[in-house]
């Protein structure tokens, strides 16, 4: 691994950064950026693990959120830790390059010294590497790829297809890849990937006889040990996403259907058997504690950077449960050392992309390059600038998410407006320019369509319960992954303890209790039944782009956010 001269300076400031001393040797700084990424090889079972990229093909900035309650037996657990919760239970020192990478702390500051992340060149680089030093490893994509970005969404999914034929993906699992329909999905699939790459889905089924629309497994034999690895695609798809868009097939979490598979992929003689699961994190701890015969669970869906996993015992033994955050902002290298056809010991490593650390490979570059090329005029549109730090990624609201909410308003002329809580989406720094790229970032998908309704404060409050009980429901099988859906206009109290249909209270909107009976002017986008679909609403990108060009400047956000009961000491909360 090497860099060049004109990454030379900021190198030498992210080592400083990173507690290592300041030296003015190319030859010194080439070394710090190498060690970095140096990861002794361990046992004689590899697999590399990234997920939920969203289509960020560049180098991009990325806030983790200050807010990822966790709610009864979740409080204090990973994955719901933010800040300096985070850093103490993963013995991360404060100040360095994994701080920022795993936490929000200093967020704007340390983004300015250590860089963006990510990157498909940036990643395919350190893919090869780890790939040269564990021979016959095989890489993993836990889905959310497809879709994220303005190329993703005028492509079709094919910029996402052919990077990851390019990143030599040998398996992957699917969510938001649904989005694209069925029609496009088996496309992909039967034409690009085969005999190239392995789609997975144990729980993905034909809605009239109940067959296997995937394959459910398969079994690698890698250093002559057969190695299982079993797909479980996001369960919740046709709720979360518009069912019209997969008709035919049905989802869920199909946990005795998964059993039958490990006991099956046991009995062809796997000796170590891993899910490659979209469930998020919560879903998954729980499924581990469940099932038995899994060696570790590869989860994505809700974002979670997890750099130690979480051991969770089961009537089989024990079962490593970790998530390998978004964005292409992570590699995950699980190491499994087997010996007498055990698994006997184990090393895991989620590791940081940092792109000024890591060369870009050249021909993944000139793929990239060449996916944008068409549209890079477009892409590049400024619509205006940014003052404040604009970010998505929180269970209640987010920066960018706040101006999408008052450009709706604006533009529609609504008093209330809401936003979908996805968790994809990048960031920006003061000072930024807000391209349409960066618009698209937080929009690109295929059911654009923004609407405006009348709605009494009855359903309104139904809306909220609803949404509030899929994030905070004390049962994880019960849970979407989702954050809690943003809200313009209207303030609210939330208790995320309470039982479901008791969680909202105080619904104000200025100042004025909301009248149940009485119809309120919203303003929202992503609707997933068809005949919102069918109505044609306009794409929100148009809107936002339009707001965006009438106001020129973002200035200082001030985010809608609920007032929280019971959430005190909650590790899961840094008040900023």
């Amino acid at each position: 691994m090497s860099i060049n001269r004109r990454e030379f300076l900021q190198t030498l400031a992210i080592a400083s950064a990173g507690g290592l001393s300041l030296n003015s040797d190319f030859a010194f700084a080439q070394e710090s950026a190498k060690k970095f990424y140096e990861l002794p090889k361990f046992g004689n079972v590899h697999l590399l693990h990234f997920t939920d990229c969203h289509a960020q093909l560049l180098p991009i900035y990325f806030r983790e959120p200050n807010v990822n309650l966790g709610i009864g037996i979740q409080q204090g657990r990973t994955p719901h830790l933010v800040g300096e919760y985070f850093l103490k239970a993963n013995g991360i020192p404060a100040g360095t390059r994994d701080a920022h990478a795993f936490t929000y702390l200093s967020f704007t500051e340390a983004a300015k010294t250590y860089g963006k992340v990510g990157g498909f060149a940036h990643l395919s680089t350190l893919v090869k590497q780890m790939k040269a030093s564990r021979p016959g490893s095989l890489l993993l994509d836990g889905g959310d790829t497809w879709q994220g970005s303005g190329t993703a969404l005028w492509t079709n999914g094919q910029d996402m297809a052919d990077a990851a034929l390019a990143l030599g993906v040998d398996i992957m699992t699917a969510h938001w890849e649904m989005t694209l329909g069925e029609e496009r999905v088996m496309e992909i699939v039967n034409k690009d990937f085969k005999g190239k790459i392995e789609f997975l889905a144990q729980n993905i089924k034909t809605s009239d006889f109940g067959d296997p629309v995937f394959p459910s497994y398969t079994i690698r034999k890698m250093n002559g040990i057969p190695v299982a690895i079993i797909g479980q695609a996001f369960p919740y798809t046709p709720i979360a996403n518009p069912g019209y868009m997969v008709p035919n097939w049905t989802f869920g979490i199909q946990e005795e259907n998964l059993q039958k598979t490990i006991d099956e992929a046991k009995g062809k003689g796997a000796k170590v058997i891993v899910l490659l699961s979209h469930n998020g994190m919560d879903v998954d701890l729980k499924l581990a504690s469940r099932v038995s015969g899994l060696h570790a669970i590869l989860g994505g869906h809700t974002h979670d950077g997890v750099p130690v996993p979480v051991q969770v015992k089961n009537p089989g033994g024990m079962t490593l449960v970790t998530n390998a955050g978004s964005n292409g902002k992570y590699l995950g290298v699980l190491d499994f050392d087997v010996k007498g056809g055990t698994p006997v010991d184990f090393r895991y490593k989620l590791m940081p992309i940092f792109s000024n650390l890591i060369p870009e490979d050249k021909s993944m570059s000139a793929l990239i390059q060449k996916i944008r090329k068409p549209y890079e005029s477009k892409l590049q549109e400024k619509l205006a600038v940014t003052d404040s730090l604009l970010y998505r990624r929180g269970n209640f609201n987010g920066s960018f998410d706040q101006v999408i909410l008052d450009g709706l308003m604006a533009q529609k002329n609504a008093e209330i407006a809401f936003s979908p809580g996805f968790r994809w989406g990048t960031t920006l720094l003061p000072g930024q320019t807000i391209t349409m790229e960066n618009l698209l970032d937080q929009t690109a998908i295929t059911y654009p369509y923004t609407t405006v309704n009348m709605m009494t404060g009855e359903t309104i409050k139904t809306i909220l319960e609803d949404v509030a009980d899929n994030l905070f429901n004390p049962d994880p099988y019960y849970q979407q992954g989702g954050d809690m859906v943003r809200v313009g206009g209207l303030h609210y109290t939330i208790d995320p303890a309470a039982s479901m249909g008791r969680r909202i209270s105080e619904m104000r909107l200025n100042g004025n209790l909301i009248d149940a009976d009485k119809s309120y002017k919203v303003a929202g986008w992503a609707p997933v039944s068809e005949a919102a679909k069918n109505l044609g609403g306009e794409p929100i990108w148009d809107v936002i782009a339009r707001h965006l060009r009438d106001i020129k400047t973002v200035k200082a956000v001030k985010l809608n956010e609920p007032t929280i009961k019971g959430v005190s000491g909650n590790p899961g909360i840094a008040p900023i």
